[in-house]
């Protein structure tokens, strides 16, 4: 049975596209057929980050409104086998995206024997991030540590609570923080909130702390999900938040500030 994973946020800009490529790469990486769906019609970002853009010809909306079947529209990743891309609409606006039709694909999906499926949702709570939000088993909360989206990740986790499809059967949406763009140093002198301080507002299970580095954005800019920089912190971050989804106990790393030893605070160089 396929398990449903959306990743959100209450706020733009958080990372959320670059989380569901690393994330979904990670679990194919791991053997499991996974297909990642971007849900934000009318901008349509992820099959950039997968390298993909040039292969679209069928889009969500498409496979909706049956101008084509699932199979015609899912884009095969080049660099994993078992991981597939559905990519958004740019020409069509949110409210292209039904109930009915989205259930329809998600079923298809499971159907086909994907084991995951990831949901790129939208920032906000508008319909297309209620609808990826909607048939979720498991949500990923993504938030950067600054105040405002840490509130606002706040409301999205409220509302998976109260207006999703589990929430309406007396279920609970099994729900993780995805802490990104962190950097300890700058957290330990008060510049962001520290680890500690968004569990505490969020109550909310951490599945992984990625660290702040150029290593994402060169990546996204490359087309390349960073989880394939097993050599950059933030790939490994991302590696080990798909091992702790996959039940696996993994520590936390890249929470503390680094402890300089007396070379570098005589030189201020890193070895």
């Amino acid at each position: 049975m396929a398990k449903i994973i959306v990743v959100t946020s209450g706020k733009g800009g958080v990372g959320k596209t670059t989380s569901s490529a690393a994330i979904s790469s990670g679990l194919a990486l791991r053997g499991h057929k996974t297909a990642v769906i971007d849900f934000d019609i009318g901008l349509r970002n992820l099959d950039i980050v997968m390298n993909c853009e040039r292969r679209v010809v069928y889009d969500f909306v498409n496979v909706i409104n049956g101008d084509a079947t699932l199979r015609q529209a899912l884009i095969k990743d080049k660099r994993v086998d078992n991981l597939y891309i559905l990519p958004a609409s740019q020409t069509r606006d949110k409210d292209a995206l039904s109930m009915d039709g989205v259930e329809r694909v998600l079923k298809e999906l499971a159907d086909d024997g994907f084991e995951y499926i990831i949901c790129d949702s939208p920032a906000g709570i508008e319909h297309g991030a209620f609808m990826a939000l909607y048939f979720a088993d498991t949500a990923i909360v993504v938030a950067n540590p600054e105040v405002s989206s840490v509130r606002d990740s706040d409301r999205i986790l409220g509302i998976l609570q109260s207006k999703s499809r589990r929430a309406e059967n007396g279920e609970r949406v099994e729900e993780y923080l995805l802490l990104t763009r962190y950097n300890p140093e700058r957290a330990a002198k008060g510049e962001m909130l520290a680890v500690e301080d968004v569990e505490e507002i969020l109550a909310t299970k951490l599945l992984g702390v990625i660290p702040e580095s150029e290593t994402v954005l060169k990546a996204s800019n490359q087309g390349i999900p960073v989880i394939h920089d097993d050599q950059s912190t933030a790939g490994q971050a991302y590696s080990d938040a798909v091992a702790r989804l996959l039940g696996e106990e993994v520590e936390q790393r890249f929470i503390h500030a680094e402890q300089k030893g007396l070379f570098k605070r005589l030189f201020g160089r890193t070895a």
